[in-house]
């Protein structure tokens, strides 16, 4: 598998990028991931990095973005923290990817059976995670579907929130950062959401929170999120 350079960064686009990583994690799921000499592509990318997309998701150990869309070093910016939330620091981080290294897709990356999301289902708080999970409770708020246990004992609720945490994420990412914002509303690069199944490895993509303007959308504006 051929190490990303500059050339080949700047060749895809946001859409491609989103094609890119669907075929990888087909991989991944049929156990038929690319073989890559990883000692050759830390020598291939000492003088610098060009990655293709950057991927906000949760700490969780089982959810390894590089792994579950089958990407060799220096091909994806990773972004993990629990819960996959935005702060500012996060924020900060896909600017610099997006803007200064031409990362072309941002993807934000829940997963099933989350304990973040768990954890704010259950209104925990404990030391520096209170203000963490006080990022998710706004998803478990919007959570209108189910009246009865609403709490982490009830599956169906906590994939309900964690599928909200997701959406909600994108959008906070368009509405908070002016640069990225504009880098979509130009066709520089796209966003959208997405879900791991982690007892099947699949990633599901959320279409309606795909952002793209291209020849296939020529007609998208940020401005229609607005309304």
């Amino acid at each position: 598998m051929k190490t990303l350079n500059k050339e080949l960064q700047a060749s895809i686009t946001p859409r491609k990028a989103l094609e890119i990583l669907k075929a990888g994690n087909k991989r991944f799921v049929t156990n038929l991931q690319e073989h890559r000499n990883l000692l050759e592509q830390v020598n291939d990318t000492r003088d610098g990095q060009w990655p293709f997309a950057t991927i906000l998701s949760c700490i969780d150990s089982r959810t390894s973005a590089e792994l579950i869309f089958d990407q060799g070093l220096g091909d994806i910016f990773s972004v993990r923290i629990a819960g996959n939330i935005v702060n500012t620091d996060i924020l900060g981080s896909m600017e610099f990817a997006c803007k200064v290294a031409g990362s072309k897709l941002i993807v934000v990356l829940g997963h099933t059976k989350c304990g973040a999301v768990k954890g704010a289902c259950d209104h925990v708080e404990m030391g520096n995670l209170t203000e963490l999970l006080s990022k998710i409770q706004p998803a478990v708020y919007a959570e209108k579907s189910i009246q009865d246990n609403r709490t982490a004992s009830n599956p169906t609720f906590v994939e309900n929130v964690s599928e909200i945490n997701v959406r909600r994420n994108v959008n906070n990412i368009i509405e908070r950062s002016f640069i990225l914002e504009q880098m979509i509303e130009n066709g520089e690069i796209g966003i959208v959401g997405g879900m791991h199944n982690i007892e099947t490895g699949e990633v599901t993509f959320y279409e309606e929170t795909l952002y793209i303007k291209d020849e296939e959308n020529p007609g998208f504006s940020v401005a229609k999120l607005r309304h």
